[in-house]
This record gives structure tokens, sequence and C-alpha cells, in this order.
């Protein structure tokens, strides 16, 4: 039994570590897409649409049924509205800030999902947790890279707070009991379904549908509704049901430091010792999370644990 919990704990950090990876090539596969003339609803619409339709092929694939409660129809559509509308307010952000900064400062949601769950589902935060948090943040930070004299748009920056906190609302109400019965494909599907409802919504007023120009574009586009979008939200859902939320968003620092990697391999950027402390600090706050158990139930902690109680507080006069 202990070993099927610690196999399922250790499967749950291995989707949280896929998911986190995944979603930080969100400026990889958008910024050419902006290159090219397209608007934020124009990209996030296609992300959405081609998504939908490979999940309708891995759901018909797997014959997973596309049965969902009545009952959790609202619930399910709150969840989409979230995620669409983290999506939204990130790439809007693109357009006042660099990605690369953008996506640094999203990294603030862990924090926001602990504070939630601390505050509202009265979740216990260790002081291991706490110090894995601070180290992956402070990870960020040297991360962060600014142009020479130039200061952050406040709108952009508005832009993407508004994201993380979509995104940590998100991933707390994901990992609701109601919606432990739903399979993860048929979840991940309707959240996305209505999800895009946002995007159709505004491109049906006064925001322009613009298209890729090439083949290449094209495929881009693809690429940008299944590893960021299908692939990381089904990782994300299979490890919030795993790990629980705080576990999983924590793992989120790994997205930074994917947009690092892929920028050093596609577009040969150079990385500083200052950003190799960053990318140093993170992974060990990852590490930190991923052997939380196994640190709590060591013999150096059962030892420390010992030595506490040898000197036992005094009564209080």
């Amino acid at each position: 039994m202990t070993e099927n919990k610690a196999g399922s704990k250790a499967l749950g950090y291995l989707y949280g570590a896929a998911a986190a990876a995944s979603y930080g090539l969100n400026p990889t596969f958008a910024l050419p897409l902006y290159a090219d003339g397209m608007n934020p609803d124009s990209v996030l619409m296609l992300r959405y649409l081609f998504a939908i339709l490979m999940l309708v092929v891995m759901m018909l694939l797997r014959r997973r049924s596309f049965k969902i409660p009545p009952t959790a129809i609202p619930q399910v559509f709150v969840l989409g509205m979230l995620m669409s509308l983290s999506s939204l307010t990130l790439f809007l952000s693109y357009n006042y800030m660099a990605a690369g900064i953008a996506s640094t400062m999203l990294f603030v949601y862990p924090i926001m999902v602990a504070v939630i769950m601390t505050l509202f589902y009265k979740e216990h935060l260790s002081v291991l947790t706490t110090l894995c948090i601070i180290l992956a943040f402070f990870g960020v930070m040297l991360l962060y890279r600014n142009a020479e004299g130039e200061s952050l748009s406040m709108l952009g920056t508005i832009f993407v707070m508004l994201s993380a906190l979509s995104y940590s609302i998100y991933l707390v109400a994901i990992n609701s009991k109601s919606l432990e019965k739903i399979p993860t494909l048929t979840l991940t599907f309707y959240v996305v379904l209505f999800g895009s409802l946002l995007f159709v919504g505004r491109l049906l007023t006064d925001v322009p549908l613009i298209l890729p120009s090439s083949p290449l574009l094209w495929l881009d586009a693809v690429a940008l509704a299944f590893f960021p979008t299908a692939f990381s939200l089904i990782c994300t859902t299979r490890a919030i049901q795993l790990i629980g939320s705080t576990q999983t968003s924590i793992l989120g620092a790994l997205e930074p430091v994917t947009a690092i990697f892929m920028g050093i391999l596609l577009f040969n950027e150079s990385v500083t010792p200052r950003e190799c402390c960053g990318i140093f600090l993170i992974l060990f706050a990852v590490s930190m999370v991923i052997g939380k158990d196994s640190m709590e139930n060591s013999v150096v902690a059962k030892q420390l644990m010992r030595m506490r109680l040898m000197f036992p507080k005094g009564k209080r006069k």
C-alpha cells in the first residue's frame, strides 16, 4: 500500500514537471505568430480550436465518454473561463513587455496558490514547502532580464498579475472532489471547449481574426495547441489529482527554465552566471519538493526530532 502511494506521488511529480515544461513553451510558439501580425485573440482562438480537435481524437482513440454529470457543467464552465482568461491576459502582456519577462513574472502563482490553500482550505504550509517557494521565487528573479534603461509597463504588469491570479484559482478549483470521478481527458476537453467561448465572443465583436500567412506558421499554431495547451492541461490535471495544487504549482518553476533553454537552442541566446545561479536555485527547489516526503521521514529528520525532545520548553509562569 505504501509502495503504491509512493509510486502515485512519483508519477504526480513527473506529470507536474511535464506540465510545467510544456507550458513554458508558450513564448516559443506564440512569438513567431505575433511577428506575422496576428493578434492575441486570433492566436488563442487557433490554439484552443486545434486543442479541441486533438482532444476529440484522443478521446475517440481511447474510447472515452463525452458525458459529464449535468451538475458539474457550471463548475467546468467556470474552470474554462479561468483558463482562457489566464491565457488571454498573459498573451496580451506580450504586447507590453518581453515574453521572457512576462513568463518570469507569472511565477508568482505558486505563492498565490499556497496563500489560497492556507486561507480558504486550511492546508498546512510546512517550513520545507515555504522554503521551496522562497528559493524558487529568488531563482526566477535571477532569471529576470530587463533591457538596459527599460522600465516595466504598468499595464503589462497588471495583465501578468491577472493571468497568475486566474491560473492560481484554476489550479485550486480543479482539485474539487466533485470533479474526481470525471476522467482527466474528458475534463480537459470541456475546460478547453468552454474556454474557447471567450475568444469566440471577442472575435464576434470588434476584434479582427487574422490567420497565419504560411504553412510553417500553421504548424506553429498546431504545436502551440498541443504542447502548452492540450498536453500541459492533461498533465496538470493529473498531477493535481496525485500530489495536490500546491506541489503542482511549485513544480511550475520549470516554466521559465524551459524558456531559457529554448532560447539557447533556437535563438542562440547566451546564459550569464546570474542566470545559471537562478536555474540552479529553481532546480534545487524543485528537487526538494520532489524529495519532500523522504526528507521529512529520513533518519536525519528523526534524529533532529529526538534532539528537540531532549530540550522541552519550560512552562511559563
